[in-house]
């Protein structure tokens, strides 16, 4: 079944590869527990009822996606990732056709659904002043039955839970903040991501970098890859400071785009 707006997502990384703060890396765990029915997990399912719905809020490359495709992974299920904005139609009950569709094929295939751009769906509702302020409440609304009723996992994601409607909110089971790192965790995730054929200038120190530049996880990520690229169609096998704050350039301005 070919559906506009979804594909399915996976990573090869381990739990060791993923840092967040200490806090929010324990909730993220506790529902890996719970997803993965592990030990001690109720087999009872009236006991989780109402807790499936999933709801990880945080600026963008701060590690939401990442996390859940890890989530997916120890329970060994697969997870589709929809774009709302790919799904939502203007003509009237696609939008509704479209959610069915994706709704039956988690449900086949026992999957994980990762609701991307959410804050474009669930912001706060406001007076109904015409047909499609009327026909966009409807969608909410069917969205949010069709959640209810799924038996599933459903993860959303969205950059802030500030001005997402409030009867949205009241649905979800677990709210997961994924803040911007701090120096501590900016360092580990330098650290982390540096590549394993190249060598770093004695002289660079990656805490200073982590120190000086505020980056989110994503934006380190790319930073590194496109050093490690421009190293290796240079001939190079070692990574220097310059190099690396030009790679941090380009990847801020990246983001800005």
């Amino acid at each position: 079944m070919s559906i506009n707006g979804i594909k399915p997502i996976s990573t090869s990384s381990k739990w060791e590869d993923l840092v967040l703060p200490g806090i929010v890396l324990k909730q993220v765990r506790e529902l890996e527990t719970l997803m993965s029915k592990g030990p001690g997990f109720p087999e009872d399912a009236s006991l989780t009822k109402g807790t499936r719905s999933i709801l990880f809020h945080g600026p963008s490359g701060t590690g939401k996606t990442f996390t859940a495709t890890l989530l997916g992974k120890s329970a060994n299920k697969d997870i589709y990732r929809v774009k709302l904005s790919k799904v939502v139609s203007k003509y009237i009950g696609e939008t509704e056709k479209n959610l069915s569709k994706i709704f039956e094929k988690a449900r086949d295939g026992d999957a994980i659904l990762f609701f991307d751009e959410a804050d474009a769906l669930f912001g706060k509702r406001t007076e109904v002043k015409d047909a499609h302020d009327r026909y966009a409440n409807q969608e909410v609304s069917y969205l949010l039955q069709q959640v209810e009723q799924h038996p599933g996992w459903v993860i959303f994601a969205a950059q802030t839970k500030n001005n997402l409607d409030a009867a949205f909110l009241r649905r979800m089971g677990f709210v997961i903040a994924f803040p911007p790192p701090k120096a501590k965790e900016r360092f580990e995730i330098w650290r982390k991501n540096f590549p394993k054929q190249l060598e770093l200038d004695p002289k660079t120190d990656l805490r200073q970098i982590a120190d000086q530049y505020e980056l989110k996880p994503g934006t380190i990520v790319a930073a590194l890859q496109q050093a490690s690229l421009k190293a290796f169609v240079q001939g190079e096998h070692t990574l220097h400071k310059q190099e690396l704050e030009a790679a941090i350039a380009l990847a801020v301005q990246k983001d800005k785009k």
